[in-house]
């Protein structure tokens, strides 16, 4: 049967009540002109209807009028589960006007789900989510009025394991970005950034009779190697040739560091990091109030760790890892499915110029949630008192979850970094001094946060070491809640911290003050030194 279809044909292939499932990291492997093109469909015929769409993470744009979500939008869907919803914004809007159904479960838990619907599974357990916003106890994974799904149920195994039961939809149609297809329908994720659950979401929409439809840069005219095939033709349903689709979603051009084809190093490594950034924006925030959290987590790293770098003020920890030469020295990994070389942030989250390794997204989440993470470091929008954190809801704004509960909910070491406040907080910080010349509007350190991203009665259970970093001082976890036990050169304990708090704060007996880098940090490092870097290389295939 002859696999290559023209776009119109493809999207010929969906009918009214399809389940789809799209496979994407943001801007990462994002299957940008089938979505566009259904859009187009839906508005000339009425039909598809009633569709549902699942992604653990979005797939848009970032345009607040993007053709990508038109069907979404327009009247073609129902209802959406999405993990993060980041660049989605017309569905993010659509969603707080009580337009369509919409919830949000834990990007790593509908990775999982995708993979167990590959075997057959209908349900899919798991602790992620347990006591956080997920938990239908809290019963905050319903995002508007509209939404009266239960997509989740708190379950006791009979060995008195406590955990969550996820419904796992019978998915029937998979949207695909990938790079090459022979003429078989072999494909193949060669160029892309990652190919995230690719061939768990055709798997699991084969079984059900459903339709894969892959999108692809060219055809090739002979059969690919077997090793660098990521989908067999058995699994593929039609093909479209998309020859002016990117490699990212919002960046013009190739990159082979992307996709770990060339591995710089050095000035090389931060002259490609510049180029992106100089395009997409690689980092989500840089003023000197940032770099001063950056710093002090940066304090923390220890050589040979295997790490997590968040989204937001933890990115430039990657980067103060890269102005150190410590690349080589701690493993520095990505949610998506990355380990090694330098994370990428901003826009172009969820890629890494020159890593070591790019797995399934599955099979990074089962390394995190297994507790094989050293630390992570990740943003958070509240911490209260107590120590529980708030990294996904903000009143008026809807983010997701994504992969913050699967990355903190078993990772040894936690550290929060976050502002002390927000909206109009202004300061400096000179590499050792931090000033605050004006406070923000909206506290982040609060008696009670707005909702649960990170618990600690899980973290007790699990007996982590729990930080919060911000600009200005360092809390730790301890039985008793929060314990300060830092203060920044420059910050007044009274006035900076105390005085702008609406509870009372323990303040630790031996309150010490933050150091510098410069001065005092010494990175004792194992066997070679990172700063003999390897050579630019060319990796073959």
């Amino acid at each position: 049967m002859n696999k290559i279809k023209t776009m119109e044909e493809a999207m010929s292939l969906i009918q009214d009540g399809d389940v789809i499932w799209i496979n994407s990291f943001s801007a990462v492997a994002s299957p940008v002109e089938l979505n566009k093109a259904l859009t187009e469909r839906y508005r000339k015929t009425g039909h598809p209807v009633h569709l549902e769409v699942y992604s653990p993470f979005s797939f848009s744009d970032w345009d607040e009028n993007s053709d990508v979500e038109g069907y979404i939008c327009e009247g073609a869907v129902d209802r959406v589960v999405v993990g993060f919803f980041g660049s989605l914004r017309r569905t993010c809007k659509a969603i707080m006007n009580n337009e369509i159904e919409g919830y949000n479960l834990p990007g790593g838990v509908m990775s999982h789900m995708i993979r167990a619907a590959a075997r057959g599974a209908d349900m899919f357990f798991s602790p992620t989510g347990l006591n956080l916003f997920v938990d239908p106890r809290q019963g905050e994974y319903k995002l508007n009025e509209r939404s009266t799904r239960d997509l989740v149920r708190y379950y006791v195994n009979p060995n008195g394991t406590e955990g969550l039961l996820y419904d796992i939809p019978k998915v029937n149609v998979a949207f695909i970005k990938a790079t090459y297809s022979d003429e078989r329908g072999n494909i193949s994720f060669q160029n892309e950034g990652a190919s995230i659950d690719a061939l768990s979401v055709a798997q699991a929409t084969h079984r059900n009779n459903g339709k894969v439809i892959v999108q692809v840069t060219r055809l090739v005219n002979r059969h690919m190697s077997p090793r660098s095939v990521e989908i067999p033709a058995a699994l593929v349903d039609a093909v479209v040739v998309c020859p002016e689709q990117k490699q990212l979603t919002n960046l013009e051009g190739y990159y082979d560091f992307i996709c770990g084809k060339y591995v710089p190093t050095g000035n090389i490594l931060k002259a490609c990091r510049e180029e992106i950034r100089g395009k997409v924006g690689a980092t989500s925030a840089r003023n000197s109030l940032h770099r001063a959290i950056a710093r002090r987590a940066f304090r923390e790293l220890r050589p040979d760790q295997i790490i997590n770098i968040g989204i937001g003020i933890p990115e430039l920890i990657a980067e103060e890892v890269l102005e150190h030469d410590l690349l080589d020295d701690i493993h520095l990994s990505v949610e998506s499915g990355h380990t090694g070389g330098f994370p990428l942030g901003g826009k172009a989250f969820g890629v890494s110029i020159g890593p070591d390794s790019m797995l399934d997204m599955a099979r990074q989440f089962d390394f995190y949630e297994g507790g094989g993470l050293d630390a992570c470091f990740i943003g958070a929008l509240q911490v209260d008192r107590h120590g529980n954190a708030n990294g996904h809801y903000a009143p008026g704004k809807l983010s997701g979850i994504g992969g913050f509960a699967n990355i903190s909910q078993a990772t040894k070491k936690v550290v929060l970094c976050l502002t002390f406040s927000a909206k109009g907080l202004e300061g400096d910080f000179d590499g050792e001094r931090v000033t605050i010349r004006r406070e923000g509007r909206i506290p982040k350190i609060v008696p009670d946060v707005d909702s649960l991203s990170f618990s600690v009665k899980n973290a007790y259970k699990n007996h982590q070491e729990v930080m919060y970093i911000t600009e200005r001082c360092v809390f730790r976890l301890t039985e008793d809640g929060l314990l300060l036990t830092e203060i920044a050169p420059g910050i007044d304990l009274k006035r900076d911290i105390l005085d702008r708090l609406d509870f009372d704060l323990r303040v630790a007996d031996d309150l010490k003050l933050i150091k510098s880098i410069k001065k005092n940090f010494i990175f004792a490092r194992k066997g070679c030194n990172s700063k003999a870097l390897r050579p630019v290389t060319k990796r073959s295939f």
